[in-house]
């Protein structure tokens, strides 16, 4: 059974990147199950640290943007979620190639959800763990109103 709470599909996915991080780090969505996400990352120059390998904040940053995402696609409009805390573990170096990203839930609460992200290699070498605790928000009449007003 899909957790999703809302129309969900690669375009729609990849439609969010647009003029965001993601965009700049050539993030991009490759898989959706019922309970998973999945996006892929370019290891080249503009994702290294200055030894030449995977920087640790380019894993967090796809970690995070595949817990968020799948986060406020598991919960019903108009409330979202917004990151509380992260974490990421560096298990193996890169310096080349691509990452793939997967989030899956720990737990999918009224108030808060918990998520796992594994990074992997394309041979699914384990390259980054990552857990993102997210706050659930529902937004109040003004924030809505606020919103309905923004272009997004």
């Amino acid at each position: 059974m899909s957790i999703w709470k809302r129309p969900i599909s690669l375009d729609i996915l990849n439609s969010t990147s647009k003029n965001t991080l993601m965009e700049h780090l050539h993030i991009v969505y490759t898989d959706i199950s019922d309970t998973s996400i999945s996006a892929s990352m370019p290891v080249c120059a503009m994702t290294h640290q200055p030894l030449g390998m995977l920087h640790g904040g380019a894993s967090a940053a796809l970690a995070e943007t595949l817990g968020s995402l799948a986060a406020n696609f598991a919960v019903e409009a108009p409330s979202y979620c917004v990151g509380l805390e992260i974490n990421a573990n560096h298990i193996r170096p890169m310096r080349k190639g691509e990452v793939i990203g997967t989030a899956s839930p720990i737990h999918i609460g009224s108030r808060t959800q918990v998520w796992q992200i594994e990074i992997t290699d394309t041979q699914k070498r384990l390259v980054c763990t990552s857990r993102i605790t997210m706050a659930v928000m529902r937004p109040t009449t003004n924030e809505l109103q606020e919103v309905q007003s923004n272009d997004y």
